[in-house]
């Protein structure tokens, strides 16, 4: 594992995994593994903490590119899902991600529903959150901003999309890259930004200043995916 790129094994977990995601965005391959490719399997501790940080985008090339994900893949993530169950006080956004690696899992598993059910978290606290924290959270759901997985998440995102646009916005003003990329992917995904925003070139400046971290390319590179998709 690199560790060049971190100060930690976890965070250095985080990262492979991340530019490994990138490489499959990048490719489209669909037989390739992106767990098997950082060196990690289910029975790899550290591995399966970094998968439950990186959520569902461990399968994200399989669902944009709508190919059946490598079973490694699915076992890694199916194992952080057993491991890292939310808390009962565990954050909103905590438990949102929880659900969605549950429903993209059964959604892209072949048999379905092995990692049980989990009922959708709540998601009205987004709907009256000012819309700083309202794109800050938004960008740590992230994941949560694919085509063909409704949500209530999506459904507070698209009828907020300007709000998201201005938070967007402030990111790039305050370099906070990361937070960028992750709005930038929502816009992308939903629609409905001003014309004025220019999204296509404020996702190209958010990667070539924060590209040193796999996570931003990695949403900007879905970003880019999806609006395509759009556009055909």
């Amino acid at each position: 594992m690199d560790q060049t790129h971190a100060s930690s094994p976890l965070a250095g977990a985080v990262h492979d995994l991340a530019a490994e995601v990138v490489l499959a965005l990048r490719s489209g391959d669909h037989l390739a593994t992106v767990c098997g490719a950082a060196g990690i399997d289910e029975e790899n501790r550290t591995g399966i903490a970094a998968a439950r940080v990186i959520g569902a985008d461990l399968l994200l090339p399989s669902v944009l590119y709508g190919r059946h994900p490598h079973p490694g893949d699915i076992a890694v993530l199916d194992r952080a899902v057993r491991e890292f169950p939310p808390k009962p006080d565990a954050p909103a956004a905590t438990a949102w991600s929880h659900w969605h690696m549950i429903s993209t899992l059964q959604r892209m598993a072949q048999p379905p529903g092995t990692t049980g059910t989990y009922e959708e978290p709540d998601a009205a606290w987004l709907e009256q959150a000012p819309w700083q924290s309202f794109t800050h959270q938004l960008s740590v759901l992230a994941p949560l901003a694919v085509p063909a997985a409704p949500s209530a998440v999506q459904r507070a995102a698209a009828a907020r999309a300007v709000d998201l646009a201005r938070g967007f916005v402030r990111a790039v003003r305050r370099r906070d890259w990361l937070q960028a990329a992750g709005a930038g992917r929502w816009l992308a995904a939903i629609g409905g930004e001003p014309a004025t925003l220019g999204l296509e070139r404020g996702l190209d400046f958010v990667e070539l200043m924060g590209g040193h971290d796999p996570r931003v390319t990695l949403h900007v590179r879905a970003a880019r995916l999806m609006a395509e998709a759009r556009a055909r």
